[in-house]
């Protein structure tokens, strides 16, 4: 295993579409799984597609913990539609899709706060679908079909964005919300202090 590479906004792999993979059994591909299940490590990230490594090859892996999914569902601004489900997150194993395939299950969007690997230090105000249904092959060949709500269907989303050659602030609507993260940090502090 190797920790590869994490390409970053503006490099011509990330702006294309990715092509299928023929086989998502192969050694090749169980070989780059690893790799980017050792890169997601070590970069802390929730997930990563194969683009973001360098190859365009329709791939993702990501981990939602259960936690993580409660702090940023609560964190939605007033206002925006839930998820539609009242069941407390709770994590979503580690998973790779290969050949994924994503669709909304309604018209509900949020906006909610997302970061990219591939955009260091930066994070954005991004809406979403708050519910979704994904598919895609496992490294094994078996068929994964789960419906995701609040903040797992938007790590689902971001990542099969990729896949497409779309970053997050190409969903954004107001890019005055792209900051920087060292600044969303002091600001919270800032407002931590103050009450």
């Amino acid at each position: 295993m190797a920790i590869l590479k994490i390409a970053r906004m503006g490099h011509p792999v990330l702006a294309q579409v990715a092509a299928p993979v023929a086989d998502p059994t192969s050694a090749e591909v169980h070989n780059l799984v690893l790799d980017m299940l050792e890169t997601m490590e070590d970069a802390e990230g929730t997930g990563l597609a194969a683009p973001q490594v360098y190859v365009p090859s329709r791939i993702v892996a990501f981990y939602v913990s259960g936690a993580r999914a409660r702090r940023e569902d609560g964190a939605q601004e007033a206002g925006q539609p839930d998820s539609g489900s009242d069941a407390e997150p709770s994590d979503v194993p580690l998973t790779v899709l290969i050949n994924p395939t994503i669709e909304p299950l309604g018209e509900d969007m949020a906006l909610g706060w997302e970061a990219c690997l591939s955009l260091p230090g930066l994070a954005g105000q991004v809406p979403r679908y708050t519910a979704v249904r994904y598919s895609g092959r496992s490294p094994r060949g078996e068929e994964i079909v789960r419906e995701a709500h609040g903040f797992h269907a938007r790590v689902v989303q971001h990542e099969f964005d990729h896949l497409d050659g779309i970053l997050y602030p190409q969903r954004m609507r107001d890019l005055s919300t792209l900051s920087f993260t060292s600044e969303l940090g002091a600001r919270a502090r800032a407002q931590a202090e103050e009450t």
